[in-house]
């Protein structure tokens, strides 16, 4: 499964389409107690990917859901792991227009061979049951076979609201979840702690 050769310099400029750099080390673990550092370090070894394990990141928005997707997309990169980086909507507009164009089969081989798929801002939507069928085929194709990690602001009971047919959606959630890590991050956001953590370091310096 993993590319020979030496580790890419910048994500984003391997065909990974991470929208932004955004690291580890740059994730303030005191802002967000909600996450645990030790399991953070596990992931990054990439092991899970190894195996083609899924991940999930549940949690409110700005509890740092992309910025972990993002950066363990980045480490599974310079490890030499094939990475895309998707938003759902977007995935699912693109299979969509792939069915129409008769493309849909090319389109599904292409999101099923990389080592790691990063879906985002899973559940900001609601997908109608052709764009949920869709998605379900891409999880499909790659399950046991390469790892998906998704971002949702939606707890797995609250995915009906995203998924409205009741089987296909617990069969995505089986799909995203058989064998793999789930870490909830939260309700209190990340980014407001962050940046009133760094308001006090003035003051805590006079």
């Amino acid at each position: 499964m993993r590319r020979p050769g030496p580790p890419p310099l910048g994500a984003a400029d391997q065909g990974s389409r991470l929208p932004r750099e955004k690291f580890l080390r740059s994730f303030d673990f005191d802002a967000n107690p909600s996450i645990d550092p030790a399991t953070i370090r596990t992931l990054a070894s990439c092991e899970w990917i190894k195996k083609s394990q899924p991940l999930c990141l549940i949690g409110d928005s700005g509890t740092g859901k992309s910025h972990m997707l993002i950066a363990l997309g980045i480490e599974a990169a310079m490890k030499g792991y094939r990475v895309r980086y998707t938003l759902a909507t977007k995935l699912v507009n693109e299979l969509v227009e792939a069915a129409d164009e008769k493309q849909l089969s090319k389109t599904i081989a292409r999101y099923g061979c990389v080592d790691l798929l990063c879906i985002d801002e899973l559940g900001y939507m609601e997908l109608d049951r052709r764009g949920a069928e869709l998605l379900f085929q891409v999880l499909t194709e790659r399950e046991e076979k390469n790892s998906v990690a998704i971002a949702s602001n939606e707890s797995f009971g609250g995915w009906t609201k995203t998924f409205t047919h009741p089987r296909l959606c617990a069969a995505i959630v089986d799909r995203l979840t058989f064998n793999g890590t789930i870490i909830e991050t939260g309700t209190d956001s990340y980014h407001l702690a962050s940046t009133r953590a760094r308001a006090e370091e003035p003051a805590q310096a006079g």
